[in-house]
């Protein structure tokens, strides 16, 4: 197996006794307190912060990460979410308490939230710290123990997140395993508790496959064709402006990015003619100098990316370097047939296609798996409105691209083939708790309707239950 350089793998007996270590010696599960977690948030809010200068250099080596981009949408993200945790926490973590039937009386009724336990989080590539650590704080906030595996796609990252956990945290707290199938395989051998897994769709099945040997709950953030429709006379200056960001954040290679643009018929030509000036103002005319334009994070992607069109399908850009593994913003022509319609596109081609009606438009989508995330730009508030309820997918943005990623009381998930959970917020608290049932009550009032012998009881007992729940 070639090894990435830089990045040392995990050995196979090393990664059963790094989920060994995670385990108590006697079966008691030590449940951390709200200090205790309160402690571990702050501490990697501040581990995060001493290592920020390295982190982005890392993402820069990895996909040519600009500065901005890797503060808002990895480290910035991360440290938002661990504030917005911070600031609720404690009202998570406190007994819910809910009606207690008369019957049951004298009695309390609560719900608890205890940790799910031992939890394995895998992360791809394309925002290989933030979407690491991003699951990281809900788990820690939930109280769990933690393996973390990093993509070796992005080596850089990998090698510098394994310094920040090994040299600040415990490895019976957190642990990170480094490798590629191998080891992947050999982590999903080992019993976790809850296994969060964000990436395509055929590791998925495989991650859910052997988490179903254990019976492990998991959670999928997976992705899909993510749908822009551009209806109703929006505003064209602005909707190209952040179509083109969305679209070239992170060189196209974001889950949520708009993956193809269904135009209503009459406002082609205009769009056209905004997205294509957008793209220029942003990346210049010659956008493999910009300091603002990531790359392809390898050439076997490259590769794939390169053999979905044709230089006639192309309206804008289409420039590349393999050596570079660099492929410009590129605009193509296709209709539904085209090869660039049928998979995820996960780079920087956006397709094009006019449709004759916001209806048709609809259409389109709901023959299609249930995206990641759906958007619509237009001035029509019925049309926003009918989107907002008649389309099906993980999340909807309207008149935006990924912003609605940036609100921590959204929950971020797929629907199907997208995915299946969801997290953010207190969204992620949940997802890594468990959340247990208590009912307590007292020894006086001990009716003996309950008991044997039952000759003659029924009636009265009826009557209870219909009266007193």
């Amino acid at each position: 197996m070639s090894q990435q350089p830089n990045l040392e793998y995990t050995s196979l007996q090393k990664i059963e006794e790094i989920v060994k270590i995670q385990s108590s010696d006697n079966g008691v599960r030590d449940v951390p307190d709200y200090e205790k977690r309160s402690d571990d948030l702050k501490k990697l809010s501040r581990v995060i912060s001493t290592y920020a200068k390295a982190i982005c250099d890392a993402l820069y080596a990895d996909l040519g990460k600009n500065e901005l981009e890797s503060q808002i949408a990895e480290i910035g993200f991360v440290q938002g979410e661990i504030r917005h945790t911070l600031k609720h926490l404690k009202k998570w973590m406190k007994p819910k308490r809910v009606r207690t039937p008369w019957v049951l009386m004298p009695a309390k009724s609560f719900i608890v939230s205890e940790p799910q336990g031992k939890v394995l989080i895998i992360s791809p590539w394309n925002y290989p710290f933030q979407l690491l650590f991003s699951p990281l704080v809900g788990a820690l906030a939930a109280g769990n123990t933690v393996v973390l595996k990093p993509s070796e796609l992005a080596p850089a990252t990998a090698s510098i997140i394994t310094k920040m956990i090994k040299e600040n945290f415990d490895p019976r707290q957190i642990s990170v395993v480094n490798g590629a199938v191998d080891e992947t395989s050999k982590l999903l051998e080992q019993k976790f508790d809850h296994i969060f897994y964000t990436g395509n769709g055929h590791v998925g099945k495989i991650v859910m496959r052997q988490a179903a040997n254990h019976l492990t709950p998991v959670t999928l953030e997976l992705g899909g064709k993510s749908p822009c429709v551009v209806a109703g006379k929006p505003d064209m200056k602005v909707t190209a402006k952040r179509i083109a960001w969305g679209k070239w954040f992170n060189a196209g290679q974001t889950c949520v990015a708009p993956d193809y643009i269904l135009v209503e018929k009459g406002l082609k030509d205009e769009f056209l003619r905004e997205l294509t000036s957008a793209v220029s103002d942003f990346y210049t005319q010659n956008p493999i100098e910009s300091n603002d334009y990531g790359k392809i994070i390898n050439q076997r992607h490259f590769d794939r990316l390169t053999g979905l069109f044709k230089k006639e399908d192309v309206i804008f850009g289409g420039q590349s370097d393999r050596e570079k593994s660099f492929l410009a913003p590129t605009i193509i022509s296709a209709d539904f047939n085209h090869p660039i319609m049928q998979d995820e596109i996960f780079g920087p081609i956006l397709p094009v296609i006019e449709v004759d009606t916001f209806d048709s438009a609809l259409q389109v989508i709901a023959r299609r798996d249930h995206p990641l995330a759906a958007y619509l730009f237009s001035g029509d508030d019925q049309m926003l409105k009918d989107f907002s309820l008649k389309v099906e997918s993980g999340g909807i943005c309207l008149n935006d691209c990924l912003m609605h990623l940036s609100n921590p009381d959204l929950p971020f998930g797929g629907k199907g083939p997208s995915g299946m959970s969801a997290y953010h917020g207190e969204k992620s608290f949940e997802i890594f708790s468990h959340q247990k049932s208590v009912l307590k009550r007292i020894f006086a009032f001990d009716l003996s309707l309950r008991y044997p012998p039952y000759s003659g009881k029924l009636g009265p007992l009826k009557w209870l239950m219909r009266w007193l729940g």
